[in-house]
């Protein structure tokens, strides 16, 4: 077992990680940007290395500077969370080559499987269901013309090395391609530094279910369930829950086997999350796979009572998982509490927590770095908080919500409480009718001022 673990992150998932290091009696290593020089995480744990200014690019993904923390500390181990430098190939590549265990995906598994062309291509091979579509990179406008006809309109147009929403364009009809396929490709490459493009059949009334995976060194894996992540505003989820509302056990066996079957198909090692959409039928496609922790992974922990990253660290250290899939016994739900003005198209606020009062009781778990008086800067993701709460079905979960969102006070800026309070009370929502598109048709309810 490691002796010592950096963990190349901050906020509430650097917090979340030492916890469990010091469960598992772990040294732990904090490194933070001046920007973080009072966060929790870089007081909780045993060591602590300022590793550059606020801004990402100097810190948390300057790999040189968290290399070296990393050597003067005498870590064995470096856990990179999510975000930042979690799916670098070349980070990961890196530790190995100066003997620190990645606690992630090997650089390899990354490669293969942060490209989304590639990654639909070896899921093809695998005998995993995809979307129909192109079968890699398009090269010229003229062949994505020829994929457009065969594959049949409405179609969606994907940046390979995409994310968050970006180089991502829905095509209708054929008149609209040619602007769709420069337009995308534009913004790929600005955001990216890559124009390469690959087409999909666009799945109409689609879900976004997720399945947690975990596999060994051995070659063996196992998946922990669904997670619904359907609600998304700009394609960064809002709030996810399991078990979906729209799973059935049939369902439910079919995408777990398909998620085994991709994770030993690749023969994956460590915590990962096998992305699909699902049609209004129940057809599931393969979308993505997730090469680290994800931000909801609480929600699955909750309703299995399993520790995801005590699994991460053991299985990085070498130790076979039991093969055994897991399924939920209860109902969880989680909230991003995000420092943004809801009733001002979500625009991010920044600033100091003047008061702080965080809810409680059974069946309430929050994950936070916050605290009365804290800085919120500005230099990053603006997630402060994720609320959960866990209970027998999933309407007495909603109505734990609804109570742990009342009690839950952060004065000085603004945050996301009000919209998931309203989200709670949203007839649809409760009733388990929602898809990807939920967030285009929700509409903020009047302010009132205290």
């Amino acid at each position: 077992m490691f002796k010592k673990i950096l963990i190349a992150n901050r906020g509430e998932i650097a917090l979340r990680v030492i916890r469990t290091c010091k469960e598992m009696g772990i040294k732990t290593v904090a490194v933070y940007s001046t920007a973080d020089a009072e966060s929790l995480h870089v007081r909780f744990a045993d060591e602590a290395v300022c590793i550059g200014p606020a801004a990402s690019n100097l810190s948390y993904l300057k790999m040189s500077n968290i290399i070296a923390a990393a050597e003067i500390t005498n870590a064995d181990a470096i856990h990179p969370g999510y975000g930042f430098l979690s799916e670098n190939a070349k980070f990961s590549k890196i530790c190995q080559e100066h003997g620190i265990k990645f606690i992630g995906a090997s650089p390899e598994m990354i490669d293969r499987m942060g490209d989304k062309a590639n990654a639909k291509s070896t899921m093809i091979e695998a005998g995993v269901p995809c979307v129909p579509g192109s079968e890699g990179i398009i090269a010229t406008y003229e062949e994505c013309e020829k994929v457009a006809e065969t594959t049949g309109y409405p179609v969606m147009l994907k940046a390979s090395a995409g994310g968050g929403g970006k180089g991502m364009r829905a095509i209708w009809k054929k008149e609209d391609l040619k602007n769709a396929w420069e337009s995308a490709r534009q913004e790929s490459k600005a955001a990216f530094g890559n124009d390469d493009m690959y087409m999909e059949k666009l799945i109409e009334e689609p879900r976004h279910i997720e399945i947690q995976v975990v596999g060994d060194s051995f070659g063996k894996a196992c998946h922990l369930s669904e997670r619904d992540c359907s609600v998304q505003r700009r394609h960064q989820k809002l709030t996810e829950e399991t078990p979906s509302p729209f799973m059935t056990d049939e369902l439910r066996n079919a995408m777990g086997a398909a998620a085994v079957k991709a994770a030993e198909y690749i023969k994956y090692e460590g915590a990962g999350t096998v992305e699909f959409l699902v049609d209004k039928h129940r057809n599931f496609y393969f979308m993505e796979m997730n090469t680290r922790i994800q931000v909801e992974h609480p929600i699955t922990e909750q309703v299995i009572d399993f520790d995801l990253i005590r699994e991460q660290i053991m299985v990085a250290a070498g130790i076979p998982i039991s093969g055994k899939n897991y399924f939920p016994l209860l109902h969880s739900i989680e909230c991003r509490i995000n420092a943004e003005d809801p009733y001002n198209d979500f625009r991010p606020s920044p600033g100091k927590i003047t008061t702080l009062h965080t809810p409680g009781g059974h069946g309430v778990r929050l994950d936070t770095h916050v605290y009365s008086g804290y800085t919120i800067p500005p230099n990053y993701d603006s997630m402060i908080a994720k609320l959960i709460t866990t209970a027998q079905s999933r309407e007495e979960a909603i109505s734990k919500m609804k109570r742990a969102l009342d009690e839950f006070v952060i004065e000085g800026i603004k945050t996301t409480i009000p919209f998931h309070r309203q989200l709670m009370d949203e007839p649809d929502y409760v009733a388990g009718n929602y898809t990807t598109k939920f967030m285009e048709s929700f509409v903020m309810k009047d302010k009132i001022e205290d």
